[in-house]
């Protein structure tokens, strides 16, 4: 375990720039409302702002002002935020994302749930938090091994908190994130003092496993209607990088507007933004998301993920219910596209809190950071 700070050479962001003043701009006409994808008058403007106003430098020093580690866990590099809690007892929490983010997404909860004392907060409440870049994401590249999907992933969680001193510990994520702590609750309850997630997907979702309707309430309605409405269309990525990642890959490492529109789109479509994605992320907040992707080329590693969870379905270890048997928080976003009714959470999950929020949609710890630590602080300030 080495410490790590991030420093893109001078080089890599010299030949940003080039590319991106020499883009060839797609045609696009009759899409205000972005109903074919990303508007492309939004990322010229975008673009020129990344050309000319925006500083990598200052958010590398940002990210530099969390102490930062790497190490490689059964063939796995990784990555990692540790910052200890300012507290009499801190609890050990892992924090997980997902895709498209990176482990920055996280940067708006960690000091108040580190030192919740500078934040208004008790300090009895702080906790050691711990956010790793998931296998092939930012800087836990370069992946050289196949088959590492989120179940692998919760492994190598239990091995780098092993490491850290924390034999027992609670887990936050969304996103992959939430498969990843969904299966530390299934697969070593014992080890988890809780779980928590703003999204819930079967675990076996890969395999055919989602909520049947008649799970939903008339209050719950909603809630079935996006998740329908999302896979029939807003999954055609997820298609793609399930099945062929390094076809798209070879496009979106070669052409940095390109994987701009690609992440955009997204952050713009899974956010509660009513369609104005910078009431949710200003230009300097995308930037640093893509920026993540593109000095360290890791968007194709991100991809295969889902490939390698689709083509190496989950498996239990019990056939028991509830299926994720460690303690379970869950904070309910009205625009979380990955929500699922309470009667089915409460047979699949340990279900100790459940918590309905005004505003938010997918990226949770970023669009509504305060709900989210205090869920957190709520749910384990009673748990062991």
């Amino acid at each position: 375990m080495e410490p790590f700070r991030v420093d893109v050479p001078d080089e890599v962001l010299n030949d940003l720039h080039a590319r991106l003043k020499l883009t060839r701009w797609a045609d696009d006409f009759a899409n205000e409302g972005w109903q074919y994808g990303t508007n492309t008058a939004y990322l010229k403007e975008l673009v020129a702002y990344w050309i000319d106003g925006y500083d990598w430098r200052r958010h590398e020093r940002a990210i530099n002002a969390y102490p930062q580690f790497r190490t490689e866990i059964d063939d796995v590099p990784i990555h990692f935020i540790h910052v200890r809690g300012k507290g009499p007892n801190p609890k050990p929490l892992i924090l997980s994302h997902g895709w498209p983010w990176t482990l920055w997404e996280y940067h708006k909860v960690i000091g108040p749930l580190s030192d919740p004392g500078a934040h208004g907060g008790d300090p009895a409440d702080a906790f050691d938090v711990v956010v790793p870049s998931l296998p092939g994401y930012g800087f836990s590249t370069p992946l050289r091994k196949t088959g590492v999907n989120f179940w692998r992933t919760s492994g190598l969680w239990v091995k780098l908190m092993e490491r850290l001193d924390y034999p027992r510990f609670a887990a936050h994520g969304a996103d992959w994130g939430a498969l990843v702590t969904a299966d530390l609750g299934h697969r070593y309850p014992e080890r988890m003092m809780g779980v928590h997630f703003p999204g819930m997907l079967p675990l076996d979702l890969f395999s055919g496993g989602i909520p049947a309707p008649e799970d939903y309430d008339a209050d719950e309605a909603p809630m079935a209607a996006r998740l329908q409405n999302f896979f029939a269309t807003e999954s055609a990525y997820s298609a793609l990088q399930s099945t062929k990642p390094q076809t798209i890959a070879a496009a979106l490492n070669d052409s940095p507007v390109g994987l701009a529109s690609w992440i955009l789109e997204k952050q713009r479509s899974w956010s509660d933004c009513h369609g104005d994605v910078e009431t949710r992320f200003s230009k300097d907040d995308l930037l640093t998301t893509i920026m993540i992707y593109w000095v360290t080329q890791s968007y194709g590693t991100s991809a295969r993920y889902y490939y390698e969870a689709a083509h190496n379905p989950w498996t239990p270890v019990h056939d028991r219910m509830p299926v994720v048997e460690a303690p379970v928080g869950i904070s309910v976003l009205p625009e979380e596209i990955c929500s699922a009714p309470r009667r089915w959470a409460q047979r699949y999950y340990n279900l100790k809190q459940w918590r309905h929020h005004a505003s938010g949609g997918h990226f949770a710890a970023w669009e509504e950071p305060q709900a989210i630590i205090t869920d957190v602080r709520d749910f384990l300030r009673t748990l062991s």
